[in-house]
């Protein structure tokens, strides 16, 4: 019989922290978890060889607190949305879920029956926000309502239109040039473009990793989402992700050698080396990449 004492059923290290999950991998060795916590540790869906997603718990977290969701109209037209629950909000896990849910359904539903992809985020954008406000919480000066970040891409007939509030990214990934496609809303960037500081010297301030817009009840008359529309210029990615990714390669080079380690491999198998990277570089956050790959 495994104790507490014998170290990893997986990976064999004793490394353990006191809630009984593994420092090196990840993998609860001991103690008890909700049924759906363990569901939500590592999800995957896979719905063509061009469009899958995986959102893992990561490795310093005990709990998943990012959300994704997929959808494919046609083999042109696909939805892609990524979210980040706010760690501070409560029930930040459920925020994201509902945000990254409601986008999906709305905005496919909007497509279906015609209207332009900006339309169908901005209305996507309307009922996520009133679904997330709507969750449940307890009510004080010191509580923060149910937040979460979210980006959303619609592609369609070789086209992408993203939508997008917090600093979970969109990127395009390409060998003839790949780059950051969303603008973060945090204080970061915010300091850096008003040349109060340099990048150096923002990335050592305690605010550095501090949002300034998301989707919650607190934020909700700031809730409209920038619009990028972006026209794939040949073969590529499309790659959604939260910062658990991103912040181990935050440039869009460092990511296009990542995706292009393997070639020619579909979205599934990218969207697990792009975790199991962050994973390897500590997995100090969730990871969630949704991933779609052009057609050849």
């Amino acid at each position: 019989m495994t104790t507490e004492s014998s170290g990893c059923q997986k990976c064999g290290s004793l490394e353990i922290d006191t809630e009984g999950y593994c420092l090196n991998c990840g993998l609860l060795t001991f103690g008890q978890k909700n049924r759906n916590q363990i569901a939500s540790d590592r999800v995957e869906k896979v719905k063509t060889p061009y469009l899958a997603g995986i959102s893992d718990r990561g490795l310093r977290h005990h709990k998943n607190e990012d959300f994704f969701d997929l959808a494919e109209i046609n083999s042109r037209t696909a939805i892609l949305v990524v979210c980040d629950g706010v760690s501070s909000s409560q029930t930040p896990e459920l925020a994201a879920q509902t945000a990254a849910e409601t986008t999906c359904q709305v905005s496919r539903k909007a497509i279906e029956q015609g209207d332009s992809e900006e339309r169908a985020i901005k209305a996507a954008f309307a009922s996520a926000i009133s679904s997330v406000c709507n969750l449940h919480y307890q009510k004080s000066e010191a509580a923060e309502p149910p937040s979460t970040t979210i980006v959303v891409a619609i592609v369609q007939n070789g086209i992408a239109t993203i939508g997008s509030l917090g600093d979970s990214r969109a990127y395009w990934i390409s060998p003839q040039g790949s780059r950051q496609l969303t603008r973060d809303d945090s204080w970061l960037t915010d300091i850096i473009e008003s040349n109060q500081m340099s990048e150096a010297e923002a990335q050592n301030s305690p605010l550095a990793h501090a949002i300034t817009r998301w989707l919650g009840a607190d934020a909700k008359d700031d809730a409209q989402p920038r619009i990028v529309v972006f026209p794939f210029p040949g073969p590529g990615h499309l790659l959604l992700c939260t910062d658990g990714l991103w912040n181990y390669a935050p440039k869009a080079e460092e990511l296009a050698n990542l995706v292009y380690s393997r070639p020619n491999s579909d979205a599934r198998t990218i969207a697990h080396s792009l975790v199991e990277f962050a994973r390897s570089q500590g997995g100090h956050d969730n990871i969630t990449v949704a991933l779609w790959k052009t057609s050849p």
